[in-house]
C-alpha cells in the first residue's frame, strides 16, 4: 500500500506539471479526499477503496482529476482541511514555505542555505557543525607540528605530496 501501488496513497501530476501527494488511508480521509476533489461515489467508489483489483482503474480516475487543476488551486482546494494532501515542493520551495520558515526548518551559513539541526533541544540548542575547510588549509600547521621544517613542507607541497591551500 505504501510503495505507490494504492491510488489514495501517491504522488499527481498537476495541470501545471509540478506535483502533489495524497495519503487518504483512513476511510474518512479518503471520503473527505473523494469530496474535495469533486468526484462522485460512482467515479471513486468509497467502498471500493481497499479492492486491490481495481486500484489501476481508480488511479486513472485520480490522475485524469488533478491534471485538470494547477497544483495551487490544488493547494487552495485542500489545505486547511483534514484531506492527507501536500504540494511537492522544490527545495527553492520548501525553503520558503511558512511551516518551514515558522519552524525554521533552514538556517543560511555564508550564503548556503543548509536544513537546521535535527533533532532540537529546548535546553541543548543544536548548531551546525563548522564550516569544511579549504583542501590543504591546515596542511603546514599539521606537518610542522610533526616535526616536518619548513623547507621539507615546502619540498613537499612542490612535489606534490602534500596538499597546499587552493
Amino acid at each position: 500500500m505504501l510503495d505507490g501501488g494504492a491510488y489514495f496513497y501517491g504522488v499527481y501530476r498537476c495541470a501545471d506539471d509540478l506535483y502533489v501527494s495524497i495519503g487518504s488511508i483512513e476511510p474518512q480521509f479518503y471520503a473527505l479526499l473523494v469530496e474535495k476533489m469533486g468526484l462522485t461515489d460512482d467515479q471513486l467508489p468509497i467502498d471500493a477503496q481497499l479492492d486491490k483489483a481495481r486500484w489501476p482503474e481508480l488511479k486513472v480516475v485520480l490522475a485524469e482529476q488533478f491534471v485538470k487543476k494547477t497544483r495551487a488551486q490544488w493547494c487552495e482546494i485542500m489545505e486547511g482541511s483534514d484531506v492527507c494532501f501536500a504540494p511537492v515542493l522544490s527545495a527553492a520551495e520548501a525553503v520558503e514555505h511558512p511551516h518551514n520558515v515558522e519552524r525554521e526548518a533552514y538556517i543560511e551559513r555564508d550564503g548556503v542555505v543548509h536544513s537546521a539541526p535535527a533533532p532540537r533541544f529546548s535546553k541543548t540548542p543544536s548548531q551546525l557543525s563548522p564550516a569544511p575547510v579549504a583542501i590543504g588549509q591546515h596542511t603546514e600547521d599539521i606537518l610542522s607540528s610533526l616535526g616536518f621544517s619548513g623547507e621539507s613542507i615546502q619540498a613537499m607541497i612542490k612535489a606534490g605530496d602534500a596538499g597546499a591551500m587552493q
